[in-house]
């Protein structure tokens, strides 16, 4: 817990760039205990950055998935310890094509995310509402 206060203001609140400020803000109006869901982009899960000239074959589509997989799974096991720590858990059994993967922690948990090396970036879940 020293280490995330060491980079983390005066508030608590985690290193700009990894989340949001909103989110940030709903973060520490949080009580300690309380959960949220979010979802964590992991670093390794950036596409290659080739420009394609022709639209990918399905099976290029498939291998292109399997690698940010690969790529983003092999930070599983930390993810799942800081959350572990956080009495946290992972909601997705494996990165998605993006590479991010679905949690459930405590603000704490969040915080601790920010300070991992795997992770890129981290969003706030939301629901999605048709608007009319």
């Amino acid at each position: 817990m020293r280490a995330i206060a060491a980079t983390h203001d005066q508030h608590g609140h985690p290193p700009p760039g990894k989340i949001s400020p909103e989110f940030s803000a709903r973060l520490a109006r949080l009580r300690p205990k309380e959960k949220l869901r979010a979802a964590v982009l992991l670093n390794g899960a950036e596409s290659n950055g080739k420009s394609v000239a022709a639209r990918p074959t399905r099976e290029e589509r498939q291998a292109a998935i399997g690698k940010v997989r690969s790529s983003a799974g092999a930070a599983l096991g930390d993810i799942d310890e800081i959350l572990r720590r956080f009495n946290g858990r992972r909601l997705s059994a494996q990165p998605s094509a993006l590479g991010t993967v679905a949690v459930e922690t405590t603000a704490a948990g969040i915080a601790a995310l920010t300070e991992s090396d795997h992770v890129k970036a981290i969003l706030e879940d939301q629901p999605i509402a048709l608007v009319r």
